[in-house]
């Protein structure tokens, strides 16, 4: 397998985990994410932490996807994808920032175990407090930014020409589209889990899928795939 081809196939498996491994986290998450009294019961310790280790995958693969593809699509346009990999760093850290809330709140659970009254409301306020965490990192990555970052990439594939520009359409779409839903969310025009909300990331999905699938089965298309020549100067592959 060459290395163009290898990195095509990384890229494309890095997208897929990282969507798997996002969706499984937020179902694994539904004890401490939809139980206000999470904190103060029996609790279900394993399945959030199993989500957790789900969502540092998500973390680990999000920043992978940018990192695989960086010596590609550099030779495209090098600052574009320096943008395009600092996005997806910056991401992964704040999906990290939310998964750190998450996982206090199992501590302050098992720390505090069987605890009431004047205590057992504080403990309360807690889980909130860090579960209003998340909520606010889950909005600012896998939403602000995860808007910026698919149309620089989109932007990259399209000119470039690195995959069918119908592909790259989807994430020049996509990518304004939930940035734009995120900001509704965030003015308080609806519910970060609405059914507006879940239309506004569908299409960033449906990019990042394309994308991935496209990757894996073909690769990039050697004509427009740029590689360095005996200088290190870009130069197209040839036919």
């Amino acid at each position: 397998m060459s290395s163009p081809r290898r990195t095509a196939v990384i890229a494309g498996i890095f997208f897929v985990v990282a969507a798997v491994a996002a969706v499984a986290a937020k179902i694994l998450w539904q004890p401490v994410l939809g139980d206000p009294d999470y904190v103060l019961g029996a609790g279900a310790d394993g399945r959030v932490l199993l989500g957790g280790l789900m969502e540092f995958l998500t973390a680990a693969t999000v920043a992978g996807t940018a990192v695989a593809l960086y010596p590609v699509v550099k030779r495209q346009n090098h600052g574009v994808a320096v943008g395009y990999l600092a996005g997806r760093v910056l991401e992964a850290v704040t999906i990290l920032v939310g998964l750190a809330g998450v996982l206090a709140v199992v501590t302050l659970r098992q720390d505090n175990a069987g605890a009431s009254g004047t205590d057992g409301g504080v403990l309360v306020a807690l889980q909130e407090s860090l579960v209003a965490l998340h909520d606010a990192m889950f909005l600012l990555g896998p939403g602000l930014i995860i808007g910026i970052n698919s149309l620089l990439l989109a932007y990259l594939m399209y000119r470039s020409g690195l995959v069918p520009r119908w592909i790259a359409l989807v994430g020049l779409v996509g990518g304004p589209v939930v940035f734009l839903s995120s900001t509704a969310v965030l003015f308080g025009l609806y519910e970060q889990v609405s059914t507006f909300a879940g239309l506004g990331a569908f299409p960033v999905f449906v990019w990042e899928m394309s994308l991935a699938g496209y990757l894996l089965v073909k690769g990039f298309r050697p004509s427009s795939l740029l590689l360095p020549d005996a200088d290190g100067q870009p130069v197209p592959v040839p036919a």
